[in-house]
């Protein structure tokens, strides 16, 4: 299931007296003859809804919006009977998916009983326009008050979808469109199931959100498609930054037993369901229970747990449980891993882990969306055409992601020919390997690949609605391009900045039009990081601003609106962070202590690590920038200037044994005092500097609320969604109180309910 959905309990038996979704004779694809006799409510309340009043939803809680499901019966050439088609709605526009609360699966569980009663051929379930289901309501499932409630949600699930699955009648899922957590496991719940070829979202999230699949998905995956297959698709995606799957990759792992075109979707799923039922069509089973099957049980479950390691480093529990229960698939009866597994899931929803999740999936999910700041009631400028200055790795980047998300001309330039022809084709060669690997087609990669050239004459900006420099850090040359391109574009052009710590207001200070220079800063690598910092300096216009989160939106990037201040958010914090780590390092500690302190977090990468991925260089700059801006609290490491120095890049290696260290050659350069910490003292060191740091932020101004920097860690530096964001971790863990004398959020959020 996908958590949230609205708290359950015992509900009137399936066909009792209520309202009846009415089965009805229809042609394919057709609305049903007539409407269900008692339409329900697309929402209701605990104050109308007897399932829900008493159940402890805590105030505030938004009432559960009602997935109705309706019976027809549908009559398909060539077969003998008809087949009952249930179809999921909630009534809503396609902006809200369909989710299951107690109404919507009492109201699953009435159609069942008509689909059964017309005695059919077989039975199907399908959902609304490009939607399936997405499982339960997260906004529902963070009230839930005990344990026993926790429990009671996943039994309530299992007790409707096992209706399908026990059928005596063959039954289908024609998933037709999104279909995440519990909308999967509804899926896998059936005998048989098809997907459109053009859905968009097909995953089990459940493990990125600090629960498990809790609707019968551990142990009805990997009796369908193996263990290795169920590894990848309950734990190792959804830990890859919860990672959707294509069509052809959920047909590929056997999810589904056939992809069709959307044109005609239902229809073809209807005469396929016939093929099947009248033994034209057969599908082949593998019992993935069988003894000889053992050893790819034992290789899948230590590949899931390799993984849970190298991503979480033993810090979130939802993987491993996970992983528990799908080894129990191979053993267990059904009832018996049915059962266990809503332990387990009532046991996770309690979790301060799943609490914190679900803070950092709001964020994502709206505050991404909606950035706060917008300027209100201001029209952004279309964008019809792009410059980008620079053809670097960061630059060439940049234009891809322009040109496959605006399908306009994207032009390059550099300061030489040799450079620029270079970047070009370098972003030419990455749509040829997109078309390679079958994410684009030949069509749509000579077409980005012609929107995508070079000019050395800035010129070609003349008619460019937006240009972006990505050059060198440097204040100087930076200005020097601004004012080099205010000289040849529109005057309403706007003037974008990649800059990750230097200030707006000082290299836009002597343009005639300041107003249209705003910094947008990706984060690296652009193609995964989702975010971008839309910098504001004192002068830039609120048209500036509205087309700036316009763009990003259309790159599908989420914003987050900040202060022209010295490195913004992500950088800031990261640089303040490490600075504490290389300072104890400096002191004294053991290269390989300091680098360990932190592991407790599970953050994706140690700082070592870290500081090799950003570049020492680039660290240092920003810590020079930051150093001239606040003093001693960002003090410059002269170690760290050596290793600039003497041009190393590469700071970790690996000994016999696998285990990281700081590459000897840099041990060997690393002058250290004799004031060593232990992991413990450097870990609160750590912490302790990024609450001091994150106050002054707001303090400052920087951005408008604490929730503005817990985005932009969770989207720009990977701070792991198990963590809820920085601050409610810190609050949490008693550091705001102790650092700077008072908490960052109210009590609850991000943590379970006081």
């Amino acid at each position: 299931m996908t958590a949230g959905m609205e708290v359950p309990v015992p509900q009137a038996p399936a066909g009792s007296a209520g309202a009846t979704d009415r089965a009805t004779d229809a042609a394919p694809g057709t609305a049903p003859d007539t409407a269900p006799a008692t339409a329900a409510p697309d929402t209701v309340s605990s104050a109308t809804d007897p399932a829900s009043a008493g159940a402890g939803r805590s105030p505030g809680v938004r009432p559960e919006v009602v997935t109705r499901a309706v019976t027809r019966l549908v009559r398909v050439p060539g077969l003998a009977g008809r087949i009952a088609l249930i179809t999921l709605d909630n009534g809503k526009d396609h902006t809200r998916p369909s989710t299951f609360g107690p109404q919507g699966l009492a109201s699953l569980n009435r159609a069942l009983d008509e689909a059964f009663a017309a005695a059919p051929a077989a039975i199907a379930v399908t959902g609304k326009p490009f939607v399936f289901a997405v499982g339960a309501d997260l906004s529902q499932i963070g009230a839930i008050p005990d344990r026993e409630t926790a429990r009671e949600v996943a039994v309530l699930g299992h007790s409707t979808f096992r209706r399908l699955h026990d059928s005596p009648v063959p039954t289908f899922a024609f998933v037709n469109g999104a279909a995440l957590g519990g909308g999967v496991e509804l899926a896998l719940a059936c005998h048989y199931r098809t997907l459109a070829g053009n859905a968009a979202m097909l995953a089990l999230p459940e493990v990125f959100l600090g629960i498990l699949p809790g609707w019968g998905g551990t142990q009805l995956l990997p009796r369908l498609v193996g263990p290795e297959n169920a590894v990848t698709v309950v734990v190792e995606n959804p830990l890859d930054t919860n990672r959707m799957l294509r069509p052809r990759d959920a047909a590929r792992l056997g999810l589904v037993d056939v992809v069709l075109d959307p044109a005609d979707y239902l229809e073809q799923s209807l005469a396929w369901a016939a093929g099947v039922v009248s033994g034209a069509v057969t599908v082949p089973r593998t019992d993935w229970t069988a003894a000889g099957h053992a050893p790819a049980w034992d290789a899948a479950l230590e590949r899931g747990r390799i993984v849970a390691d190298m991503r979480t480093h033993g810090a979130a529990r939802s993987p491993y449980r996970a992983l528990e229960r799908i080894a129990a698939a191979r053993t267990e009866d059904l009832d018996t891993g049915l059962a266990a597994e809503a332990d387990a899931l009532a046991d996770l929803i309690l979790s301060e882990e799943f609490r914190a999740g679900l803070y950092a999936f709001d964020l994502t999910q709206k505050r991404a969306r909606r950035p706060v700041g917008a300027p209100d009631g201001v029209s952004p400028r279309p964008i019809t055409k792009v410059g980008v200055v620079g053809a670097g790795l960061m630059a060439g980047q940049i234009a891809l992601l322009f040109a496959q998300r605006l399908h306009v001309p994207v032009v390059l330039t550099d300061v030489d020919q040799a450079r620029l022809d270079r970047g070009v084709a370098g972003v030419h060669r990455k749509i040829a390997e997109r078309a390679a690997k079958g994410r684009a087609t030949a069509d749509e990669a000579n077409r980005l690949t012609a929107l995508v050239t070079g000019s050395l004459d800035y010129q070609a900006f003349s008619d460019a609605d937006v240009v972006i420099e990505a050059v060198f850090e440097e204040l100087s040359v930076k200005r020097t391009v601004l004012a080099a391109l205010e000289e040849v574009v529109t005057p309403d052009a706007l003037l974008a900045t990649n800059t990750s710590s230097l200030s707006i207001a000082a290299m836009s200070a002597e343009l005639r039009h300041p107003e249209r220079v705003v910094g947008f800063h990706f984060f690296n690598p652009i193609s995964v990081l989702p975010l971008v910092e839309v910098v504001r300096s004192p002068a830039t216009s609120d048209v500036a601003v509205a087309t700036a989160l316009d763009l990003a939106r259309k790159l599908k990037k989420g914003p987050v609106i900040t202060a022209d201040a010295p490195a913004f958010v992500v950088n800031r914090l990261l640089t303040r962070f490490m600075g504490e780590i290389i300072a104890a390092i400096d002191e004294g500690t053991d290269p390989a202590v300091a680098d360990r302190a932190l592991a407790p977090l599970g953050l994706p990468m140690t700082p070592i690590m870290l500081l090799q991925l950003v570049g020492p260089a680039v660290a240092l700059h920003v810590t020079e920038t930051l150093h001239e801006a606040f003093g001693d609290r960002f003090p410059v490491s002269d170690n760290l200037r050596r290793i600039v120095d003497g041009g190393f890049r590469t700071l970790v290696a690996w000994d016999e044994t696998g285990e990281q260290g700081l590459d000897p050659e840099i041990a060997a350069l690393w002058q250290r005092g004799d004031l060593g910490s232990t992991e413990q003292q450097v870990r609160d060191r750590a912490l302790d500097a990024l609450a001091e740091e994150a106050r002054l932020m707001l303090d400052e101004g920087v951005v408008a609320d604490a929730a503005d920097i817990d985005l932009a860690l969770l989207t720009g530096a990977g701070w792991p969604f198990w963590l809820g964001g920085i601050t409610p971790y810190l609050d949490r863990t008693g550091v705001s109180e102790r650092v700077t004398g008072r908490r960052f959020h109210p009590p609850g959020v991000g943590t379970l309910p006081s």
